[in-house]
């Protein structure tokens, strides 16, 4: 079987990390590295807010390089499409065919991403999708995925879970109607073990901000 070069969309998150696992366990596919755009003025990930340091700490772990698309701030959908359009172009020049993401359940989500790859000569794979969010929690939990809250949307979740440990426990804690994995973008995490890790990576919830209508916890690294 001729294997394809995949890149897994790295959000930094654990649905990202148990993307890559399962993706790793295909035969069909290589992976070849991480993919994630930035925020260019403040260096953090769009929407989880997580620094730049830690998603190389992240990359370090998982023993993948990492690469990393720069978007202006504020970025207009146009400019956004733009260069994600350039980095699949130049992924695709060294001969990645695949990109995997961790979408679970949002078919407006994944129907964007086909298109947005369409003619790219990159195909989409989401090796969670189908999975119910519940079973996929205790899935991730049981395997070893160990994360922390790193942005929610304070409408529907309480603001004091944000540098929280996603865990069974908090899971219990959740009101009736939140995803377990915050699919509807209840919140959002950062990943500081897994499967996918060769060692944990360490990082302390610092300053609690509240920004554009989200809860932040900011996560700084640690050297070990």
């Amino acid at each position: 079987m001729n294997r394809r070069r995949a890149v897994v969309s790295w959000s930094s998150g654990k649905d990202a990390a148990w993307a890559l696992h399962l993706a790793r366990q295909r035969p069909d596919l290589e992976i070849a590295g991480l993919l994630t755009s930035i925020n260019a003025e403040f260096r953090r990930v769009s929407m989880h807010g997580v620094r730049q340091e830690l998603l190389q700490m992240q990359a370090g772990a998982a023993g993948l390089p990492l690469r990393i698309v720069e978007l202006p701030w504020p970025c207009p959908n146009e400019e956004y499409e733009k260069r994600m359009g350039a980095a699949c172009a130049a992924l695709r020049a060294e001969g990645v065919e695949a990109v995997v993401f961790g979408d679970i359940f949002l078919s407006d989500v994944r129907a964007y991403r086909e298109r947005q790859l369409a003619g790219t000569g990159l195909e989409p794979v989401f090796p969670l999708w189908g999975i119910g969010s519940d079973a996929l929690a205790r899935e991730m939990l049981d395997g070893g995925v160990r994360a922390r809250i790193a942005c929610l949307d304070p409408s529907r979740v309480d603001r004091e879970l944000a540098g929280r440990e996603w865990s069974a426990e908090l899971l219990s804690s959740l009101p009736g109607g939140v995803d377990p994995c915050g699919e509807n973008g209840e919140f959002h995490t950062l990943v500081v073990d897994a499967p996918v890790f060769r060692h944990p990576i360490r990082a302390t919830a610092g300053e609690v901000v509240e920004r554009d209508g989200f809860v932040y916890a900011d996560f700084l690294p640690e050297s070990s």
